[in-house]
């Protein structure tokens, strides 16, 4: 079974299990993302990326490029935020991050 799909069964799981948690995490999220500040929707999945490419949490950033671009982000976008990682965040992290977008998107 590959990774993505192991992911996603284990986010059921957690979802079907901790149902008053799980909501109370999106909410927590959504609030934040659609009304903690002045950025544009962009703005905010192209800041999301970053973090999570720095961070390397693989399964968010997948899910971040996903959600950026339905937001309207183009990949050319995409890609120069996972490039911009690379002075703070180390060479690898970004290599890696870029290893995820091309996967994601290709």
């Amino acid at each position: 079974m590959d990774m993505k799909k192991k992911r996603k069964q284990n986010l059921k799981y957690f979802k079907e299990k901790h149902p008053n948690v799980f909501e109370a995490y999106q909410n927590f999220g959504s609030s934040l993302h659609e009304t903690g500040g002045p950025l544009d929707e962009k703005t905010r999945w192209l800041v999301k990326i970053a973090v999570s490419a720095a961070s390397q949490f693989e399964y968010a950033l997948q899910t971040h490029i996903e959600r950026a671009l339905q937001a309207g982000c183009t990949p050319e976008e995409i890609e120069h935020t996972i490039l911009l990682t690379a002075p703070s965040a180390g060479f690898p992290r970004m290599m890696s991050a870029l290893m995820i977008f091309r996967e994601t998107v290709e």
